[in-house]
């Protein structure tokens, strides 16, 4: 029973950090596809003295996807407040050229300081409306939100890990005698401590296992699959193939290193 108890506080240790990796994996493609959402509805609006060359404002800067001149019927229609037709006529020849700009991905405070520097040097172009104050605030809160699941994810990291190496403290104290014996015979160090290894390595095989079938649940989930869509995005919850590779990595990878840690610091002892 006491072995069975060592095993699943192990497995629960190394679950934890699976769990917190692939949440930050998941939070992560989450918040670059809602970016990538946003870039699609995002634009800057530029006024121009005279028409503008499409290839030449692409030019002025990379983020710029697209150009689209807006016509002078919807740019009145908003300003309209019963102008008559003659009026409306004139104000059509005397208006200056209005742009929308497409970008390629949704940009930080500094790259749109930038565009909307690059975009005020060429002389035909009078204003550039950038939308900054909504765009900052909402850059703002996804870097915030992704910060705070990184720093949960790091003290879960770390809080396990100290659990993890206790647990085959435990082991190596139990199995100490066994080992001191296999040492005055001559057996070398990865030898007596092949039963620390086999444990860790069987151990982060089950929290590997009991992780793929939690993720596969949950990615297969329809009320999960409703919350992402009422945001909009549409992301991979879990990718069977490249998510399985990395946590069964990290898993085997760190129970291995806290394993040699362990064994090498018995070793000094001795």
């Amino acid at each position: 029973m006491k072995s069975f108890k060592n095993h699943l506080s192990l497995v629960v240790a190394l679950l934890s950090i699976l769990f917190s990796i692939q949440i930050f994996t998941i939070v992560d493609r989450s918040i670059e596809a809602y970016k990538e959402n946003l870039a699609n509805n995002y634009s800057v609006i530029i006024v121009s003295q005279k028409k503008l060359d499409n290839k030449t404002v692409l030019g002025i800067n990379d983020i710029i996807s697209s150009v689209s001149e807006l016509s002078a019927d919807s740019v009145i229609k908003r300003l309209n407040s019963g102008i008559n037709s003659k009026n409306i006529e004139l104000l059509k020849l005397t208006l200056p050229k209005f742009y929308k700009l497409g970008l390629t991905h949704y940009p930080s405070p500094k790259q749109i300081k930038n565009l909307r520097k690059d975009l005020l040097k060429n002389k035909a172009i009078m204003k550039v409306e950038d939308f900054s104050h909504n765009h900052d605030t909402t850059y703002k809160l996804l870097l915030l939100f992704k910060n705070v699941v990184s720093l949960f994810a790091i003290v879960v990291f770390v809080v396990t890990t100290l659990l993890i190496f206790k647990e085959l403290r435990i082991w190596q104290f139990k199995h100490s005698e066994r080992m001191s014996i296999m040492g005055l015979f001559g057996a070398p160090v990865w030898l007596r401590s092949a039963v620390l290894f086999r444990l860790a390595i069987v151990d982060a095989i089950i929290a590997s296992l009991l992780a793929f079938g939690l993720f596969i649940y949950i990615s297969s989930s329809i009320w999960i699959k409703a919350q992402f869509s009422n945001i909009g995005i549409d992301i991979v919850i879990y990718d069977i193939i490249n998510d399985s590779a990395l946590l069964f990595g990290a898993a085997i990878v760190l129970s291995i290193l806290l394993a040699s840690l362990i064994v090498l610091g018995h070793k000094e002892e001795v």
